[in-house]
């Protein structure tokens, strides 16, 4: 890409974070929505679920990547917490695209970060974006989530949704709580350890953000998830040769689902997504495999 004038939402998280540093060192412009009056020249603020965006900040924007969302592992699923999943996702992605689409010059393309959730279980059978999507409550968030982004599709803009797997990182996320478990000795396998997690290296993740801003023939759904998924129980043993620590504790499927709720079912679930998309457009992973993106973050 060229110099770019980006707007980023959810850009404290994890992968915003990460994100934005990558797009600096590049020499982009990039502007960070934030909930709160914005306090200096790169903020611009707005208000998800009040329906507000600050547009005049945006002026001269090309590119648009939206990031924000409650944590979906932070807390128990409870319903008061499942309605803070779906509104914060919902919500937030209704009021910036009705926002964009609204604007004299909208951007050229948004990349809206979503969820391989959107698929379901998949057990053992490896599935791509023409999957349908499955069962329960993690599907349904994930198509009124992309839903929502229908008035920038609407308006012309190139709108992309980066459905992503489990971010490998040390910083946060899911793989963030199983550093300090496994450099302790305490990891180990989630049940019978067979269900398949699709994960990505964060690097190879704000890699693949960057590759859609600036792939004019990408739009829709695009998996963000390494082309090598491993199943739990070798992700555990990876985990074990790289740390060198010994992994003998396995959680036993029914002391999660006390300790988790409804959400030890998307834990002990299988998701076997592969990045068909993003391959066939060229796209390389630097880390393809799991135990190559758990030395990355290591």
């Amino acid at each position: 890409m060229g110099a770019m004038r980006i707007a980023v939402t959810g850009s404290t998280g994890l992968i915003g974070s990460a994100l934005t540093r990558s797009l600096h060192a590049e020499g982009h412009e990039v502007l960070r929505l934030v909930r709160r009056p914005a306090a200096a020249a790169d903020e611009v603020a707005w208000d998800p679920r009040g329906g507000h965006v600050d547009t005049a900040g945006l002026l001269g924007c090309e590119a648009v990547v939206h990031l924000a969302g409650a944590g979906v592992g932070d807390h128990r699923w409870t319903r008061k917490y499942k309605r803070e999943l779906r509104d914060s996702r919902v919500l937030g992605t209704r009021t910036l695209t009705r926002a964009l689409a609204g604007m004299a010059t909208p951007p050229r393309v948004l990349v809206a970060g979503t969820a391989i959730g959107y698929y379901g279980d998949t057990g053992s059978r490896a599935v791509d974006e023409t999957a349908p999507a499955g069962d329960g409550f993690l599907p349904g968030l994930c198509q009124e989530w992309e839903a929502a982004a229908r008035p920038a599709e609407d308006a012309g803009i190139r709108t992309v949704f980066a459905r992503t797997g489990l971010v490998v990182a040390r910083g946060g996320g899911a793989w963030g709580r199983l550093f300090p478990l496994f450099r302790a000795g305490l990891g180990g396998r989630l049940g019978d350890g067979r269900q398949f997690w699709s994960h990505i290296a964060l690097h190879d993740q704000v890699a693949a953000l960057r590759f859609l801003l600036d792939t004019e023939t990408l739009a829709g759904p695009v998996n963000l998830t390494a082309p090598q998924p491993a199943t739990n129980r070798e992700v555990t043993a990876a985990m074990g040769r790289v740390l060198r620590r010994p992994t003998p504790f396995a959680v036993p499927a029914p002391l999660l689902r006390v300790a988790l709720g409804e959400f030890a079912g998307d834990v002990l679930g299988s998701q076997r997504v592969l990045p068909r998309r993003l391959l066939d457009a060229g796209f390389r992973f630097a880390f393809p495999r799991v135990e190559d993106a758990i030395r990355s973050a290591a």
